[in-house]
């Protein structure tokens, strides 16, 4: 999805107010993060929190994202391997129930805020969102 937005469309804010395009991306990996520093803190190792006071790029939230999507499956392994998330309960696939919840839930967000300030993505990155098996 982060693809099909433009650099300048980071900044737009849904109606309701709250987090800007960008500052909602940051979060998913900022969480992502929080989530491996209870964890697995050895899969921190080359990863930085997106401070909201810098400039958000598309590149930099690609790079950080593809990061610590690396690192959470890697973690997500480990934790099916031995049947427990360090610091989650009750196992996890609710772990995995619990990302996919709050990560779709800020793509909405997303969404929302984009459309709001017509600049809505293509109805192929719209629809692509749905099918999991295609890019």
């Amino acid at each position: 999805m982060l693809d099909g937005i433009d650099d300048a469309h980071l900044t737009d804010v849904s109606a309701s107010k709250g987090r800007n395009v960008g500052e909602q991306f940051a979060h998913l990996h900022n969480v992502r993060l929080m989530w491996l520093k209870a964890s697995e803190p050895v899969l921190m190792d080359g990863l930085q929190k997106i401070e909201t006071s810098d400039p958000i790029t598309k590149k930099m939230l690609a790079t950080s994202l593809t990061s610590s999507s690396l690192a959470i499956e890697k973690l997500l392994t480990k934790g099916f391997e031995e049947g427990k998330i360090k610091g989650f309960k009750p196992h996890p696939a609710a772990f995995l129930g619990y990302l996919l919840a709050h990560e779709a839930h800020h793509r909405g967000q997303i969404i929302l805020s984009l459309k709001q300030s017509n600049h809505l993505p293509d109805k192929k990155i719209l629809f692509g969102i749905w099918e999991w098996g295609s890019r």
